[in-house]
């Protein structure tokens, strides 16, 4: 392995933690954080997002890579109006979660509380990964642009790609850290944590429309599914 390669493999990690902080990534995330009652869970559920967006780049790049083909530029697009629809959802589903809160905080059985808290553990787990899949589905296409051009055989893409996706998981554990905080430290003022979570999921939802007129009007998505 050259030094030519290794400086590579380090501008890849660099590029994969700047990645991880693109409006996008954070705004999904946040939706995530803003609901975890724990830091430490809010910070893995950064890791899982990175470890998904990782496996979708990693699997779709190799099989681009190996076919030498590329994602059509229709089809990249859509694949990001996916995510814009995604932020949407993840946005309104946050508003709509302060419903259930005062239920939740009604439950006087531990064997149910502790029930329920390790099940919306998990499923933050898993909806964080599904995230993950989603971004990384979205950015495959460029990715193989940016591997192709920087590095030269199939092996060597492989260890770029995990090389980015490893710098992404640390980016995001970071980033994520960071965002759980005011939701932790405001978790028992329950109109400050209510009020920070509604704006996490407006700007999720904002952002997420946005997106997808960006794509579709702006960019010419639309008028490409209508050819």
């Amino acid at each position: 392995m050259g030094v030519s390669f290794l400086s590579i493999l380090a501008l890849g990690f660099v590029i994969g933690i700047k990645h991880a902080i693109e409006p996008d990534h954070i705004i999904a995330v946040s939706t995530i954080a803003s609901q975890s009652k724990k830091l430490f869970r809010s910070s893995l559920a950064g890791v899982f997002w990175g470890i998904g967006h990782t496996a979708t780049l990693f699997i779709v790049g190799i099989i681009l890579l190996i076919m030498k083909g590329q994602i059509p530029e229709k089809w990249a697009m859509s694949l990001e109006f996916l995510v814009g629809i995604m932020l949407v959802y993840l946005g309104i589903s946050t508003i709509t979660s302060l419903k259930k809160i005062h239920v939740h905080q009604h439950e006087h059985d531990s064997d149910t509380s502790n029930k329920h808290e390790n099940q919306q553990k998990n499923l933050s787990y898993i909806k964080s990964m599904v995230i993950g899949l989603v971004h990384g589905l979205a950015g495959s296409g460029a990715m193989m642009l940016l591997t192709m051009s920087t590095v030269k055989s199939v092996l060597e893409s492989a260890i770029y790609i995990l090389i980015f996706g490893f710098g992404t998981v640390l980016g995001m554990l970071f980033f994520t850290t960071i965002l759980g905080i005011p939701f932790i430290f405001s978790a028992k003022r329950l109109r400050l944590n209510k009020t920070l979570t509604q704006i996490t999921g407006v700007i999720s939802t904002v952002f997420g429309i946005y997106y997808m007129y960006n794509l579709g009007v702006a960019e010419g998505l639309f008028k490409m599914w209508l050819q």
